[in-house]
């Protein structure tokens, strides 16, 4: 197609191949992008990738792990030469785990930063109030860790033409959670606990609810609670009394460290699962290790897996931030590699708008956490990762594909 080759050699296998094997499978996308504004063009010696993450407030280990990963990956681009010789400038600005914050920050890095593209906020509320700023003014926006279906596409079919992100969504995790509780636990009647203000929880929870009572299963209590509460007995004295073997409790780790204390402390035994929003280092301290055995997550990855690329990239951390990372710092670096393989396919000057066409065409791009293609809804298509805690440190325990 006559791309030009902007991305140098890289020092090691995996950037090479994380940035060359995007194939271009069309020339843009089918979405109405009629929107008002005509993008952003990179002008100057720089790239610029703007970022509106989470970095103070309540999710604030989300979004400063995705910050750290995006940050690792710029330095090795940069370090590497760059982009056509240009480097990438990062744009970080702090929504404060607030919606009406998150859109200031979208607005501020599309009309003041003039960025060609932005990783956006790491839940799913958050991304979905900036998806009107990235479509308006045609600045393609990522969310790492925007799970919930409707980041990318609207109750009325329609795609959000400027949205994308790097992981999978909430019907696929609820789907496998419930088919491991059913295949792997032998769980017949199930219990779920979810945040029903939060449109990532009600998601799992649906597609959850679905798949376990396909599966022949039976959801024996549903129980709820909102962000910031901190005494769920109640809830769990109903959830006990109805004998469950497996409670479902999709969430942030803010809250779910605090059931799963609880639920312990009530005397609740059988297994416990959720998904990615539990992957912080804060669950292990609210909950503790003990009473966190016994449980198990949907994630993107895992840092124990043994494919070379997750290795290669577990090391790269480990120099860099001295931990290991989890998922949330996999899908940041992810999310950059992304946005610089859809620059590094753009023919001609680099725009906003290129840069949207060609992650709309993105395929078989292989990353940490996995290889995908950007399906017509703007969703990559990627395997899930179960891991386990054993004395409040996770463990691999299967991976799983679409």
């Amino acid at each position: 197609m006559g791309k030009h080759n902007k991305m140098k050699k890289y020092g090691s296998l995996f950037m090479a191949t994380a940035l060359l094997t995007g194939v271009l499978a069309g020339c843009g996308s089918d979405e109405d992008s009629s929107k008002s504004g005509s993008g952003n063009a990179v002008t100057g010696d720089t790239i610029k990738i703007g970022a509106n993450l989470e970095l103070s407030g309540g999710v604030a280990s989300y979004g400063s792990s995705i910050n750290d990963g995006a940050k690792l990956a710029i330095e090795e681009i940069n370090a590497a030469g760059g982009i056509d010789g240009k480097q990438i400038e990062y744009i970080p600005v702090d929504n404060k785990s607030e919606t009406a914050e998150a859109t200031s920050a979208a607005i501020r890095l599309a009309e003041q930063e003039k960025v060609v593209a932005m990783l956006a906020p790491a839940t799913s509320g958050n991304s979905v109030a900036t998806v009107q700023i990235a479509n308006q003014h045609k600045v393609p926006m990522v969310t790492g860790s925007g799970t919930a279906p409707n980041v990318t596409v609207n109750e009325d079919g329609s795609v959000n033409a400027y949205a994308f992100r790097t992981c999978f969504i909430d019907p696929f995790q609820g789907t496998v959670a419930a088919n491991f509780a059913t295949n792997e636990l032998s769980a017949k009647n199930v219990a779920i606990f979810a945040d029903n203000a939060s449109d990532y929880a009600k998601g799992l929870a649906a597609s959850f609810k679905e798949t376990i009572e396909a599966n022949g299963g039976t959801v024996v209590a549903e129980e709820a609670y909102v962000a910031k509460d901190v005494d769920f007995k109640s809830q769990l004295t109903n959830i006990k009394g109805k004998n469950p073997d497996f409670i479902f409790i999709p969430g942030y780790y803010e809250e779910v460290g605090l059931i799963v204390k609880q639920a312990r402390e009530a005397g609740i035994t059988v297994p416990l699962m959720g998904a990615d929003g539990w992957d912080s280092p804060t669950l292990v301290d609210l909950a503790g290790g003990d009473a966190l055995n016994n449980t198990f997550i949907t994630n993107h990855y895992s840092s124990e897996d043994p494919d070379a690329k997750i290795q290669d990239f577990v090391t790269a951390f480990k120099d860099e931030y001295g931990q290991a990372p989890n998922a949330f710092h996999a899908l940041g670096y992810d999310s950059i590699y992304f946005i610089v393989d859809a620059i590094n396919r753009v023919d001609g000057d680099i725009t906003s708008v290129a840069v949207q066409e060609q992650l709309a065409a993105t395929k078989d791009l292989g990353l940490v956490t996995g290889t995908f293609s950007v399906d017509e809804n703007h969703n990559p298509v990627k395997s899930a990762t179960v891991l386990e805690f054993v004395d409040g440190k996770q463990q691999f325990n299967s991976k799983v594909n679409p």
